[in-house]
C-alpha cells in the first residue's frame, strides 16, 4: 500500500522581511489555484503546511475542496539561512550546498534542515500510511527532504525548481519508489 505525498513549493510571494507572514502575490494566487485544480483529481485525505503565511496560502485551496483544515507542521517551513539577510544570496546558498555541516552565523547547516524536515516527513508517513497527503513547503526544505530519499535531489535540481512546484513522491513504508513531477 502507497503512500503519496504531494510536496507544494508555495507560489511566488510579494517579498517583505516578515518570513512568517509574507503573502502570495498577485500572480501568486493565480498559481495557488491552479494547484488547486491539479491536485482535485488527486483523492487528497489531508493537508500540511509550513506555518508560513505563503506556503499555507498555496494550499489552502485545495485543502478546501477536500473539505479539510490545513494542519501546520512547523519543520516544513523553509531553513534558515542566516540569522541576518546575506549580502549575496547566491554564493551564501552554493556553500551550504558544497558542505552539508557548514552554516553561515544563525543559520541552520544542510544537516540539521535535512533532519528536522525529513524527521517531519517520517512522522507524516507514520501517520498517514496509504493516503495521499499534500504539504505545503518552501524549495530548499523540499529539496534537502527529497535528497534524504534520493542523492540525485540536489543543488542542481533546487535552481531548475519553479514556484510555485509540486511533486509526488510514493512511499512503500518509508521506501521511496517513485517520484513524479504534477506541476507543468
Amino acid at each position: 500500500m502507497l503512500t503519496n505525498l504531494y510536496f507544494v513549493r508555495h507560489a511566488h510571494s510579494t517579498y517583505t522581511p516578515d518570513e512568517l507572514g509574507r503573502p502570495l502575490s498577485e500572480r501568486g494566487f493565480t498559481d495557488a489555484n491552479t494547484v488547486t485544480e491539479l491536485l482535485k483529481g488527486e483523492n487528497i485525505d489531508h493537508v500540511f503546511s509550513s506555518p508560513f503565511k505563503r506556503a499555507i496560502q498555496t494550499v489552502e485551496g485545495i485543502a478546501k475542496y477536500v473539505n479539510k483544515e490545513v494542519e501546520l507542521i512547523e519543520d516544513f517551513k523553509e531553513r534558515l539561512l542566516a540569522e541576518k539577510p546575506v549580502q549575496d544570496f547566491s554564493v551564501a546558498i552554493t556553500k551550504v550546498w558544497e558542505d552539508y555541516d557548514f552554516s553561515w552565523k544563525g543559520g541552520e547547516s544542510n544537516k540539521i534542515a535535512q533532519k528536522r524536515g525529513v524527521n517531519a516527513t517520517l512522522q507524516v508517513l507514520e501517520n498517514n500510511t496509504g493516503k495521499n497527503v499534500v504539504i505545503g513547503t518552501h524549495g530548499n526544505i523540499m529539496v534537502l527532504i527529497m535528497n534524504h530519499f534520493d542523492r540525485k535531489y540536489g543543488f542542481e535540481f533546487w535552481k531548475q525548481l519553479e514556484m510555485p512546484d509540486i511533486y509526488k513522491l510514493s512511499f512503500d513504508g518509508k521506501k521511496l519508489v517513485h517520484v513524479r513531477r504534477i506541476w507543468e
